[in-house]
């Protein structure tokens, strides 16, 4: 049985998550191999940070199912880039092929989604959302808050104190674990601090692991390396 998300980032001081560039198996298998706690995917996405265009699950059956084979850890997906891209139908098949989460923006997920068993619900913000809106949200059924609060034209750029001050102060205003995607061209130096400010997951995207099995595993090792050192 594979874990769940809610378990691993209870259990970890800090996890490593990557969002693939690509719904690719040579991929996940490169993530796999380097000491990844958790894999995220999309269908029917156009995503700003790789470049891609993700079909819908149709398309990925094969490949998903080789990735839930192999990974015993927790599967997660973005069903769709916006409310009429995500589907009821699809979202039985993505049950079906053994995802443990969803994980898609407040704004773009529809109520039904709230519902849905037996799946975890994750949700992102992006930075137009105020913190004070926030507030307790363990209680309407979700497991963790994606903080995606960098500006579309920033995505590749440093991390700053800043941002550190951002996370910190959306932790202070959540009652859930945040997970923190690298829309920031995060490197291994920033874990400390990114530990610091009481997130739960660092998120390794496009940005930081490229688009190919080389960089995926040097990436990754690199941050589970910073990451164990903690």
């Amino acid at each position: 049985m594979s874990s769940s998300l809610k378990q691993l980032l209870e259990k970890n001081k800090l996890s490593l998550i990557v969002s693939l560039p690509e719904n690719r198996w040579d991929l996940a298998r490169a993530a796999i191999q380097s000491g990844v706690d958790a894999i995220k995917l999309h269908v029917n996405v156009e995503h700003r940070a790789s470049g891609n265009h993700f079909g819908p699950v149709q398309d990925y059956e094969e490949v998903f199912r080789c990735i839930r084979e192999e990974f015993s850890g927790p599967l997660g997906i973005v069903p769709g880039g916006s409310y009429e891209n995500i589907k009821q139908s699809e979202m039985d098949q993505i049950i079906d092929l053994g995802f443990n989460f969803y994980s898609v923006y407040a704004h773009h997920k529809p109520s039904w989604m709230v519902q849905l068993d037996p799946i975890e619900k994750t949700f992102a913000i992006s930075n137009e959302y105020p913190f004070s809106q926030l507030g307790s949200v363990k209680h309407l059924g979700v497991s963790a808050l994606e903080a995606s609060i960098v500006p579309g034209d920033e995505y590749g750029s440093p991390l700053t104190f800043k941002d550190i001050l951002a996370y910190h102060a959306l932790v202070q205003n959540v009652d859930v674990p945040v997970l923190v995607p690298s829309q920031r061209k995060i490197e291994t130096f920033d874990v400390p601090l990114l530990y610091r400010t009481g997130i739960k997951a660092i998120m390794l995207g496009a940005i930081v692991v490229g688009h190919t099995e080389e960089t995926i595993k040097a990436a990754i090792s690199s941050f589970r390396e910073a990451i164990d050192s903690l």
